[in-house]
């Protein structure tokens, strides 16, 4: 049934208010109540009462007519569903997906990096940085795998953001190992944007070694990734990699993640300072752009409690009345 617009206002069931003269049809058509078969004399007051009674019993009669049809009135409009509309803000909408790796490696507590003037470990600049640049996302389904021995998913794709952030910020070392298993996080990263539906899958990946455990390699699963048309950036996190220092396992293999990001059609980014890694977030946020404004949808704020409690209330007042009269 379609509702009535008024600026504003409408009704859920604007029909209802082709109810408001059913009394007077009632009273017109229908024949009038006559009194039980008593043999009672029916005598006008004025012929039992004075003028001045008489008139005091109009008075009421009136007041219990005027009465009833408020009564009726408020039914009605109640039935009618009144309501207020509030358009709302129209939100953003990409129709995309992206899921983020985390390496939550042992090297990840190294303290080379720095917030707010003071040294804090790589994951914490992580943190900060990846929490603000979720919450920016309104429009995508984010989700969150972690890895390290182990890849686990930390938040399931969705368009909540401010739990994808939590679940970031609440993310500790040690929960899924101390080594660094890139294909294996990268790998569960795409299972879980393989199934979903959207336009446009990404996941961002970000380590700060090199793979050194799991059942797959990088590149392997690169490869993947480009068949199932689902693009991978890559951030190399620290402030040495292989190709300075040869034999530390807790430097970043940046060459592999170039490699992961250029064979799966994504960008490759180095990051050494958390001013890099703020950097990086800008960046990607504006890649992966395209947000639109989708239609806002009204919100409205049923009224009809206001002429349903009305009603109740004089339903009581009617009630004193004929008790009264």
């Amino acid at each position: 049934m379609g509702a009535l617009g008024l600026s504003g206002f409408d009704l859920a069931a604007p029909l209802a208010l082709l109810l408001l003269p059913l009394p007077l049809l009632a009273r017109r058509f229908l024949p009038p109540e006559r009194a039980g078969g008593s043999g009672a004399l029916v005598v006008p007051g004025t012929l039992v009462a004075g003028v001045g009674r008489a008139e005091a019993l109009a008075a009421r009669a009136r007041r219990r007519t005027l009465l009833g049809w408020l009564l009726w009135i408020c039914l009605v409009t109640a039935l009618a569903g009144p309501r207020l509309v509030l358009p709302a803000a129209a939100l953003p909408a990409s129709g995309r997906e992206i899921m983020l790796a985390l390496d939550l490696s042992g090297s990840m507590e190294r303290i080379d990096f720095s917030l707010d003037g003071r040294n804090v470990a790589r994951l914490s600049a992580v943190k900060r940085v990846g929490a603000d640049f979720i919450r920016r996302r309104a429009g995508d389904r984010i989700g969150l795998v972690i890895f390290a021995d182990q890849a686990d998913v930390a938040a399931a794709l969705t368009f909540d953001t401010a739990a994808v952030a939590h679940a970031l910020e609440e993310a500790q070392i040690g929960l899924v190992g101390r080594s660094t298993g890139i294909g294996d996080g990268l790998g569960l990263a795409l299972k879980r944007l393989d199934a979903a539906q959207a336009r446009e899958k990404v996941v961002v990946l970000l380590s700060d070694g090199a793979n050194n455990a799991g059942q797959t390699t990088p590149h392997d699963v690169a490869v993947l990734a480009r068949d199932l048309g689902i693009k991978v950036h890559t951030i190399a996190l620290g402030p040495r990699d292989t190709a300075d220092v040869q034999g530390d396992p807790d430097v970043v293999d940046a060459e592999a993640l170039r490699d992961v990001a250029e064979t799966s059609g994504g960008r490759f980014f180095r990051v050494r300072t958390t001013d890099d890694l703020a950097a990086v977030a800008e960046s990607i946020d504006a890649i992966e752009g395209g947000r639109a404004k989708a239609p806002p949808v009204p919100l409205r704020r049923d009224l009809w409690p206001w002429p349903g409690g009305l009603a109740l209330l004089t339903a009581l007042a009617l009630i004193v009345a004929r008790r009264t009269a």
